[in-house]
């Protein structure tokens, strides 16, 4: 029996996080593949009635009894700027050591990409985003805080270890996914340190892959091929920074962060799993939110904990349901969350 821990978060986060659990259940069952849940009521709630968001051991709690967690938006008006964000994402992120951030983007229907002549499966891409170190590690500072003299100083850091183990981790998704390519995008152009570890980490890496096709590019210029040629892509790998943007690029290419699920991944620990759009605060209690992107993130809790039949019929469920119009209203239907998410189960 595999355990999943699951978070539905906030905004419609608990809207559209039960038809993603009822959807992966089905299709569990439909590939006997047992699965049981356990929830958490982690989130903005808590943290305005108790002052956290999640309790202290929550990493030990989830480290030792589950296999995996399904995690919704979180973020709520009420709480001021990104504490709630703060405590439960970066705080499991690191926690966990959750180092590597996968986000995949498939075409499902040539009406939802703005590239023309694109039809489903045409635009594929999985970005391999390093999750626990660049800029977002916020070592820097202040200085003359508040005046016309201010200076902000953001530093980044790279280490061998958490370069060396991202890029190995792209090679390995393409391998166990019979990816074609992997790309590794960089600035060694212009940043002789930063760029620099990156290019002769990937070096070093791709020999142990030669039947792999592998690149290196600049950032820049995979930003725009991307855009120009984007069959052309398949794996990129990449820093954090470039990665959190890249992988936005992507999903708009493949129709929006409406359709784009997500894992924060640890080879060798638990990962959490969690669809990438926000809690959209402006729509709660409308029955309009897209379910689709916390779908596909089942799909990937059942690819990543082994039921590849069972991710296979989500991703297939939501191709043909997409394909003949049944849809939200955000990707031109008319459905409601609940009637997307039951449309999908149909077609399991």
């Amino acid at each position: 029996m595999v355990q999943i821990a699951v978070i539905q978060g906030d905004g419609i986060g608990k809207e559209v996080m039960p038809e993603a659990e009822a959807t992966l259940l089905q299709a569990a069952e439909t590939a006997n593949f047992k699965v049981e849940f356990e929830h958490f009521d982690w989130g903005s709630d808590r943290y305005l009635e108790e002052g956290s968001a999640l309790p202290e051991d929550a990493c030990e709690i989830l480290a030792k009894n589950f296999d995996g967690i399904f995690h919704g938006a979180v973020g709520d008006p009420r709480v001021g700027g990104s504490i709630v964000q703060e405590q439960i994402l970066l705080g499991l992120r690191f926690g966990l050591d959750l180092y590597a951030n996968i986000r995949p983007s498939r075409l499902y229907h040539e009406d939802l990409t703005p590239i023309k002549n694109k039809k489903a499966g045409e635009i594929d891409h999985v970005v391999v985003r390093e999750n626990t170190e660049g800029l977002f590690v916020n070592m820097g500072g202040f200085f003359k805080e508040g005046t016309k003299d201010e200076i902000a100083v953001q530093e980044e850091i790279h280490t061998y270890k958490g370069v060396e183990r991202i890029i190995r981790s792209a090679f390995l998704y393409a391998e166990r996914h019979h990816r074609k390519k992997v790309t590794m995008a960089d600035k060694a152009s212009g940043l002789k340190y930063a760029g620099g570890i990156w290019r002769r980490i990937f070096e070093e890496v791709r020999i142990e892959f030669s039947h792999i096709d592998s690149e290196a590019k600049h950032i820049d210029a995979v930003a725009m091929e991307l855009i120009q040629h984007p069959s052309d892509f398949d794996v990129l790998v990449t820093n954090n920074m470039y990665g959190d943007i890249l992988s936005d690029v992507t999903s708009g290419l493949a129709g929006g962060i409406g359709l784009a699920p997500s894992v924060n991944m640890n080879v060798d620990g638990i990962s959490l799993f969690e669809p990438v759009h926000g809690t959209a605060p402006d729509i709660v209690g409308k029955g309009i939110a897209n379910p689709v992107a916390s779908i596909l993130t089942g799909a990937l809790i059942l690819d990543h904990l082994g039921c590849e039949e069972g991710a296979s019929l989500i991703r297939q469920a939501v191709e043909s349901s997409i394909a003949d119009g049944c849809r939200t209203p955000d990707l031109g239907g008319s459905l409601s969350t609940e009637e997307c998410g039951k449309e999908i189960r149909v077609r399991l």
